[in-house]
């Protein structure tokens, strides 16, 4: 069945699954069961033995090791950073300036602290949401105009910036393709990566020129927050400096690890300890301060990390699936195919708008990208198109998909962050995605026509 049309099901088997049962975790392991029962012959023992070797290869591979500490400790760290009062340290201290006097001044608010804390996504829209929703109600914006500008500022933001999860995720997605610089292909997909960069422009726009469209124009809901407000202010440096800390280690780590060339240092080796030191600098913070003891110190920790579990076995499974198709070989025979049947020029639109629907129908990008890089990469080494560009397609893809996805977790956390209704969210926000996804799907034919 190797290389052959057989090697096309999981990976449908796998979508199909994610759109009836909305879930990235169930559709991740049925394509993952099928794949290796499928390359046995449906010879159950062989199958199982196969698999868990599968699933145990990639948890006890070094990088991978790597990624999924650095995806727990995030959970910690996120977790003793809103015990301990430090969003509300840092909204606090963001009023006292009284930098804000005008619609257009409030509206950067929450634009600028999504683009700046692009390490996690929910922080970032949870300390922007909290930051601003008296300050819209004070100006007489819509609840629905903060929360297009909260989800706007959180995927996007960090599929360009990349020094984050997303960064040492994808990262992990492009090893054993034997790319010679993988630093540098994650790195060249952000100028290809026309979705995201077009949403952030849009996002700026509408902030300093107060002007919006479609539904959002007509929206006037100011919704009381459906998040409990943490009582207690801490200090900001307890939200700043482990922010701070994360993005200029990792950056300094990579400068040593690539010998002075960034894009040559090691992405996970990078961002875990950045994580580490960020963790425990935060830690003799909250002690030296009496903040915490030992024992809340070690429980708020726990906590954050569990929460955090569900998106770590997302990330396991993924890792599997992916090399599990690839040794399927469906990434050859879709490459094979797609180069012989499909115009070269019309490949990346094609995964743009396959990954579009995948992200939209499961409510998440991430398993997009692992379903659909072991397809896109081979096409792009069996083809000779720019490996960047075709990945690109996908990142942006499922941006889109999950931006615009009523079930997507960063839809509605935006709408419970911005207190706005989620329907309403969704509904003013899709036009502006719709659009935009449309705009970018004509660059890739025109950039393609280009450098193809």
């Amino acid at each position: 069945m190797n290389d052959s049309i057989y090697t096309i099901i999981p990976p449908i088997v796998a979508i199909l699954v994610a759109i009836w049962r909305k879930s990235a975790i169930q559709a991740l392991l049925v394509g993952l069961v099928l794949t290796y029962f499928m390359s046995s012959s449906f010879a159950p023992l062989t199958s199982i033995s196969a698999m868990t070797t599968g699933v145990i290869d990639v948890a006890t591979s070094t990088y991978n090791q790597r990624i999924i500490i650095f995806s727990l400790l995030i959970g910690a760290v996120l977790a003793l950073v809103n015990a301990s009062g430090g969003v509300t340290g840092f909204i606090h201290a963001l009023n006292k300036k009284h930098w804000v006097d005008n619609d257009r001044k409030a509206a950067m608010v929450p634009t600028l602290i999504g683009s700046s804390i692009f390490t996690d996504t929910n922080l970032s829209m949870f300390t922007a949401g909290l930051a601003s929703q008296s300050i819209f109600d004070k100006y007489k914006l819509s609840r629905a105009r903060l929360a297009f500008i909260l989800d706007s500022t959180c995927s996007p933001i960090s599929i360009l910036l990349l020094i984050n999860g997303w960064g040492a995720y994808i990262l992990g997605l492009l090893d054993g393709y034997n790319l010679s610089d993988e630093v540098g292909v994650l790195i060249s997909t952000i100028g290809y990566n026309f979705y995201p960069i077009i949403v952030v422009c849009v996002v700026y726009y509408t902030a300093l020129s107060g002007r919006v469209f479609g539904p959002l124009k007509d929206a006037n809901s100011m919704v009381e927050s459906k998040f409990e407000k943490s009582d207690t202010r801490g200090k900001a440096s307890y939200l700043v400096v482990p922010m701070m800390g994360i993005i200029f280690i990792t950056l300094g780590l990579l400068y040593y690890t690539g010998d002075g060339d960034l894009r040559r240092g090691s992405g996970s080796f990078s961002v875990l300890w950045a994580v580490v030191t960020s963790y425990l600098i935060l830690i003799l913070m909250l002690l030296k301060d009496k903040v915490f003891s030992s024992k809340e110190l070690l429980t708020h920790s726990i906590k954050g990390i569990k929460n955090l579990v569900p998106a770590v076995m997302v990330l396991v499974l993924s890792f599997a699936f992916g090399d599990a198709v690839k040794a399927f070989g469906t990434g050859t025979y879709v490459s094979g195919l797609m180069s012989s049947e499909v115009s070269l020029l019309w490949i990346a639109p094609l995964l743009f708008i396959t990954a579009g629907i995948m992200a939209f129908a499961t409510g998440t990008s991430w398993g997009t990208f692992a379903i659909l890089f072991p397809i896109a990469l081979p096409i792009a080494l069996q083809t000779g198109i720019e490996p960047a560009f075709l990945l690109a397609a996908v990142l942006g893809g499922g941006v889109f998909g999950d931006h615009a996805s009523p079930i997507s977790d960063s839809t509605i956390v935006a709408s419970i962050a911005s207190g706005c209704d989620h329907i309403e969210h969704v509904k003013t926000q899709l036009p502006y995605c719709m659009a935009i996804a449309l705009v970018s799907l004509v660059l890739y034919v025109v950039v393609g026509s280009v450098i193809i």
